[in-house]
């Protein structure tokens, strides 16, 4: 897949969850709409019910106090009654000026001690009503909302227009929002001067909430299969990414492979050609330096074949390691001693500071011994320069580290974190001179960590690398971990 269609289908499928998104997100803005409009439906006739109760409180409490206010004042009633009978007969007799104006004084006395009496009568006290009947009306909200399946914390309130004020609250907590965001029911008025009725207002502190409640579960899973989705591609787009740097690097490789077989395979069959052609005078000399030849080559051959042999042993799980006490120090001396006609063949040299007092490590000799190999062989082949290589060692609390330091070409910041990968070989622009498979710091790292150990790189281009191998001493390993 190459860069380009990979980019074309990153955009569609961003573009088709923008789209996906953008659809829930209007469905469930819709949905809110609709709960939201069906919650105020509720609300309303949930509180017609609790409004028409309050209201036949009040005027249930209006008429009792007037009937016992008319049955204590029976008498005083009858009395006017009688009177007012009266000063109707007279005003059918009479005779002149005199007695007309005797006639509405007597009616001005009779309607003066008239509303004297009537001024006993209590009117409708709606702090003492409402203060009384707070947790009734309480209730009466609770059990009409419970009908509805309006599970959710409420607040109301009292308020009186004439005194722009608030006579009754629940909890007092919400005073601000009462007046200003909740739902408002005019209450009937009870006595007829009455021109502004009360209000009962209700206000529900968490209705978003309750709203949404249940559109939550669509929510989450519709972001949770969004999420799914670009997880799921995001995965394929990065396994695809690494299939393809695989399989580059399983091309480059094969390349090099056939590279590195071609040449040896080749010298060999040269070398065979000439010990079987007849024309070709032969001596002892000639025969032994052919041999030579041929047995430099099969090494070469060999060498190679055992480098991806290691490599596959690893991968497969089927590496086991022959761990003993071994010195350290000897096993970096017998891997300069394999190298150092390489070095000193270029013009370098191989230089040793073994400082750690405790040297022993519980390793397998033969694997421990080609991780060093391994880092002197790579030091020598990635040198423009005389290599000059250093290896020092020192104590740490726990282990023993070694530093090997080259005057090499150096790695880049970049490529530092993946030299270590398996097949991954270190671009080198025009130079083509540096000759490998990609497995050698693979089988390295592996088999310091097997032991417990770690590797790290310290490197600049064209300054030159440190590698830094870690190994526990021994007493620092149970004997549960040998190989």
């Amino acid at each position: 897949m190459n860069k380009r269609l990979t980019v074309i289908i990153i955009i569609l499928v961003s573009l088709s969850s923008i789209g996906l998104l953008s659809i829930q997100v209007f469905w469930i803005r819709n949905a809110v709409q609709v709960r939201q409009a069906v919650f105020n439906r509720d609300v309303n006739m949930a509180m017609q019910r609790v409004v028409f109760t309050i209201d036949k409180l009040r005027y249930q409490e209006y008429y009792l106090n007037s009937k016992k206010f008319y049955r204590d004042n029976m008498n005083a009633f009858e009395i006017f009654d009688s009177l007012n009978r009266e000063l109707v007969s007279q005003s059918l007799s009479l005779s002149n000026a005199n007695d007309l104006s005797r006639l509405l004084e007597k009616r001005l006395l009779l309607s003066t001690r008239y509303q004297q009496l009537f001024s006993k009568f209590k009117q409708p006290n709606d702090i003492q009503f409402f203060s009384a009947h707070k947790n009734l009306i309480d209730s009466l909200i609770r059990s009409s909302l419970l009908k509805r399946n309006i599970k959710t914390k409420f607040e109301y309130g009292i308020y009186k227009p004439v005194t722009n004020a608030l006579i009754l609250q629940k909890t007092g907590k919400y005073p601000t929002q009462l007046l200003t965001k909740s739902y408002v029911y005019n209450l009937t008025p009870v006595a007829d001067n009455v021109q502004f009725p009360l209000k009962l207002l209700v206000y529900f502190p968490q209705e978003h909430f309750f709203i949404l409640e249940k559109l939550y579960k669509l929510l989450f899973v519709s972001l949770g299969l969004f999420f799914i989705i670009i997880g799921s591609f995001s995965f394929s787009i990065v396994v695809i990414n690494r299939q393809k740097k695989l399989s580059e690097m399983k091309n480059d490789l094969i390349n090099n492979m056939t590279h590195e077989f071609k040449t040896p395979i080749s010298t060999i069959s040269l070398v065979c050609e000439a010990l079987r052609d007849k024309d070709v005078k032969k001596s002892d000399e000639i025969y032994n330096n052919y041999v030579s030849v041929i047995d430099e080559e099969n090494s070469r051959l060999r060498t190679m074949a055992e480098h991806i042999l290691r490599s596959a042993t690893i991968d497969s799980g089927r590496l086991k390691l022959h761990k003993e006490k071994v010195d350290l120090h000897e096993i970096i001396q017998n891997a300069v001693n394999s190298k150092k006609i390489n070095a000193e063949s270029r013009g370098g040299e191989v230089k040793l500071e073994l400082k750690a007092k405790n040297s022993t490590v519980f390793a397998d000799r033969i694997h421990i011994t080609n991780v060093f190999v391994n880092m002197l062989d790579n030091a020598i082949k990635y040198n423009l320069k005389e290599p000059i290589i250093q290896i020092s060692t020192r104590n740490l609390r726990d282990g023993i580290l070694v530093d090997i330091a080259d005057n090499g070409i150096g790695i880049s910041k970049a490529n530092q974190n993946k030299i270590f990968d398996k097949l991954y070989r270190v671009h080198t622009g025009n130079i083509h001179n540096f000759k490998g498979f990609g497995l050698g710091l693979s089988y390295v790292k592996a088999i310091v960590e097997q032991h417990n150990g770690k590797i790290t790189v310290d490197s600049e281009l064209d300054k030159g690398s440190v590698f830094h191998i870690y190994l526990p001493n021994e007493k620092n390993i149970s004997h549960g971990q040998k190989g």
